[in-house]
């Protein structure tokens, strides 16, 4: 198989990556700070050890993404923008219009995707490892397996390729959104009022941790990350729980040992038999 060669890369762009990391690292302090002052639930396992196999996971996926995909979004961006690929790179229009379109087109197709994962059988056995763990906190952001990562990896990227994407805006939005998913997964709760207004425009983990309910109608909900609009657009949206959100099972019901908080488990879940 011929090698694709790596786009040039200019030079105020060959920072961007490193920025990314500590914008994301950062976000990651400040959310795991918090929850750690202001925590909406309590634990229902071991926080180290849930936490050990969550980042595992996610170290696992950035390996196997850079080994599979090394352009990833941000590259494949610049590899369009190189050769004329796609809309943006065919069709003339205002920076500021391609950067709203492209942060519009891509959460959308991040919405689309999720709700795939919860339609597709063969999507749901890779996305169930995310839905397994029984806690909700910040590491549940990084929970998923390596598979997914890389098949929503190649997905994004095609997506990014067929806009014609300006890599400034992918860069923008792939870190706002990786700050976003951290966010909406912290154990942590808005004041009911705040809450309201923010929902309206951004998803919040009061909103997302509907999505992470045992009660599958509510599992089946909720798919957006950042902006709300997209489940009350498709009619998956769903207000609030049954329960109560600080005592209500989270996870799978199929899954309900300790067995969820292991590296193991994770990795080897989709390829058991159910």
């Amino acid at each position: 198989m011929q090698r694709m060669d790596m786009p040039a890369i200019d030079a105020p762009l060959l920072g961007l990556p490193l920025l990314g990391l500590l914008v994301m690292a950062g976000a990651f302090a400040l959310f795991a700070a918090l929850e750690l002052a202001l925590p909406f639930r309590h634990a229902s396992q071991s926080k180290g050890r849930r936490w050990f196999a969550n980042l595992a996971l996610f170290a696992v996926d950035t390996l196997a993404v850079r080994l599979i995909l090394p352009l990833a979004m941000v590259g494949t961006a610049m590899l369009a923008a190189e050769r004329g690929w796609g809309l943006f790179n065919v069709v003339e229009v205002p920076m500021w219009l391609a950067f709203v379109v492209t942060v519009l087109v891509l959460d959308l197709a991040i919405y689309l995707q999720h709700w795939a994962t919860h339609r597709v059988p063969l999507l749901w056995r890779l996305h169930r490892v995310h839905h397994t763990d029984r806690d909700f906190d910040v590491t549940t952001a990084a929970r998923f397996h390596p598979v997914e990562i890389v098949l929503s990896t190649a997905y994004k990227a095609a997506v990014v390729a067929a806009l014609g994407a300006p890599a400034l805006a992918v860069f923008v939005f792939e870190t706002g959104f990786a700050v976003l998913t951290l966010w909406t997964h912290a154990n942590l709760s808005l004041p009911p009022k705040l809450e309201r207004v923010v929902r309206w425009l951004l998803v919040t983990p009061t909103m997302h941790r509907v999505h992470h309910s045992e009660r599958h109608v509510e599992t089946d909900s909720n798919y957006g990350t950042f902006l709300s609009g997209w489940d009350r657009l498709f009619g998956t949206y769903t207000a609030q729980t049954r329960e109560p959100q600080d005592t209500m099972p989270i996870g799978l019901g199929e899954w309900r040992g300790d067995e969820t908080a292991r590296l193991g488990f994770s990795l080897l879940l989709p390829f058991r038999k159910d």
